[in-house]
């Protein structure tokens, strides 16, 4: 079990209450289908990713950029008990998506280089640390039922 010190709480609780769910989720997303083309095979469905300007303008990129952000919002309000809230998440991306495990960390970098891009001066290496210690515990909980 990690451990939390009230600042860290007050941090992730911060940071979380100035995310824009809707933009900075597609914007995650498209990020890593930008950067990463290979994790475009789980999104055959999403019609047109041929392109950035395609990826960016998609709206079920958009979409489900949202649905992956607000999925976070479970791991903020449970930061006591990730791996279990995170469970059945990770026993759906494993089991019936086959999702590379690894993806989950490129999409947990393009989140954080987005909200240091958002935040600028804000995002401290401070809050970047605590952050990265949630999105770690985030990935390691997903990736469970791989391993």
């Amino acid at each position: 079990m990690v451990e939390w010190s009230d600042s860290e709480r007050k941090t992730v609780a911060s940071l979380w209450g100035k995310i824009n769910i809707g933009e900075i989720g597609p914007q995650s997303l498209a990020r890593v289908l930008i950067v990463y083309p290979w994790t475009q095979r789980y999104f055959g469905a999403f019609g047109d990713l041929s392109n950035a300007a395609a990826i960016l303008g998609n709206p079920k990129v958009s979409a489900h950029g949202k649905t992956v952000l607000t999925a976070l919002d479970k791991a903020v309000k449970n930061m006591d008990n990730i791996k279990a809230v995170y469970a059945p998440l990770s026993q759906l991306h494993c089991e019936k998506l086959n999702v590379d495990p690894g993806n989950f960390t490129l999409l947990a970098d393009c989140l954080t280089i987005i909200l240091a891009t958002t935040f600028g001066p804000a995002f401290t290496p401070a809050v970047q640390a605590t952050w990265q210690k949630l999105l770690t515990l985030v990935v390691t909980a997903l990736t469970s039922q791989y391993f």
